[in-house]
């Protein structure tokens, strides 16, 4: 079942973007600091169904990447001004860009939908966010959570960075997993729903 030739309702999709963004914002809230629990959220998912679900190119990218951007904002000025960096966090470039290659990765691999595709595309997500993301923890002379000293600017300070950031991929991961069922089976139900109605 092509996820574009269902010609999806436009309501339907900002709906799903919408859930995503304040799910991130409620469960980002309630970290007082930084969890591993708090990267169990709807936002990988939301970038493969908005990569997989637009028709329009512009769109796939423009409305999962305005919803991590207005969620990201809430979180750092209204609940964790204290790893606010402008209106920001450090780092967040290339987390905006592993987004960007999770929409071309929902673009690529589900262009039909079925569970080992959506499966496929979410291990991809993880780790591609995993990955360019705290790549940008590093280069930006982030904070290692054991030292309180910034990461060295080495190969030995990249590799811990990425050793300690596991637990978070673990949870983006299972994050995307769970939600990306969540968002492409409600869409196929009422793409299924809408078309017996017809």
């Amino acid at each position: 079942m092509s996820l574009k030739n269902l010609n999806p309702r436009f309501g339907i999709l900002l709906l799903f973007m919408l859930v995503a963004g304040i799910i991130r914002v409620v469960l980002g809230a309630d970290q007082s600091t930084l969890q591993p629990i708090a990267m169990f959220t709807p936002v990988g998912a939301m970038a493969l169904f908005g990569g997989a679900s637009f028709s329009d190119k512009w769109k796939s990218y423009a409305f999962p990447l305005l919803t991590l951007f207005l969620s990201d904002v809430i979180l750092m000025q209204v609940f964790h001004r204290e790893y606010a960096q402008g209106l920001l966090y450090k780092g967040w470039a290339a987390n905006y860009i592993s987004f960007v290659f999770i929409v071309l990765i929902g673009q690529l691999v589900i262009r039909k939908m079925s569970v080992g595709r959506i499966a496929v595309a979410g291990v991809s997500a993880a780790l591609v966010h995993f990955l360019i993301s705290n790549f940008g923890v590093w280069i930006s002379g982030s904070t290692d959570i054991t030292t309180g000293l910034p990461f060295t600017r080495d190969m030995a300070g990249l590799m811990k960075c990425y050793a300690l950031a596991v637990p978070f991929m673990k949870y983006f991961l299972v994050g995307t997993l769970v939600y990306s069922a969540i968002f492409f089976g409600s869409y196929a139900l009422v793409q299924r729903k809408l078309r017996l109605a017809h």
